[in-house]
């Protein structure tokens, strides 16, 4: 008896491991389409057959066809009749390790413009001012943007800013001109660095409903605090961009 409960229960654990295992090569592989189809490996925007792919990454069709329902649920690729699996979606790379506004980040990819959705001045939360360094219950420039892409929604920007600084930012060109610039402007002294935090979160209705994005999803939540070069901070952000329209990268170095 106790050898036949151990045959019957054999099979359905063994099944289990092998959908396991093809759902972790699955992941590996999508991984890997991810980067070809990002760094613009396939000319035209179409991928192989499948059974290219299975042959040059020695995976199985099934596994093949799973990682592509991976990169399908991204929104990344679609599959199109009698043409195959095809790119749907570009998305724009957001260096790391430099400090500039999204204007000059993306310059190469296409014009930036700015909605300023709200403006003015107003009483610094706690953890606002004590970021900046101002006293309890100081005002600060509040704004807030939607920033666009070639006119596709990527980010929503919210900017604080302490108001000696920021009232000279009231009668700038906000809508076609990064904060950094103007910053730089008014102060007559460079930016000098910036420390971030970044995090995926799910779209909360406001943000979801001002990016175009289903309600839930999950955005590149950035939050930016930049000092100017004589060490003062001048600018604390919280921006959310659409996950599925840029890419964070940078340039680490290993200092032992």
């Amino acid at each position: 008896m106790p050898a036949e409960r151990t045959a019957t229960h054999t099979v359905p654990v063994a099944a289990a491991r092998r959908r396991r295992l093809r759902a972790d090569q699955a992941r590996q592989l999508a991984d890997l389409l991810r980067h070809q189809i990002l760094a613009g490996g396939h000319p035209g925007g179409v991928l192989p057959l499948e059974g290219e792919l299975a042959d040059s990454y020695g995976a199985g069709r099934n596994t093949v066809r799973q990682a592509l329902d991976l990169l399908r649920g991204e929104g990344l690729v679609e599959r199109r009749p009698g043409v195959g699996t095809v790119v749907v979606c570009e998305k724009y790379p957001h260096g790391l390790d430099r400090l500039q506004g999204l204007a000059e980040t993306l310059n190469e990819h296409g014009r930036v413009t700015n909605e300023v959705r709200t403006v003015g001045s107003v009483r610094a939360p706690a953890p606002v001012a004590g970021r900046l360094g101002l006293p309890e219950h100081a005002d600060v420039l509040y704004i807030e943007r939607l920033r666009r892409l070639n006119g596709l929604p990527l980010s929503l920007d919210l900017t604080y800013v302490p108001m000696d600084i920021g009232a000279g930012l009231l009668g700038c060109d906000l809508e076609n001109t990064d904060v950094f610039r103007l910053l730089e402007q008014l102060t007559g002294q460079p930016l000098g660095h910036a420390e971030i935090t970044l995090e995926a979160v799910n779209a909360d209705a406001h943000s979801a409903a001002v990016l175009q994005a289903p309600r839930g999803a999950a955005v590149l939540m950035l939050e930016r605090l930049t000092h100017l070069g004589d060490g003062r901070p001048v600018d604390l952000e919280f921006i959310r961009f659409r996950g599925d329209r840029i890419t964070m990268s940078g340039l680490l170095r290993r200092c032992l």
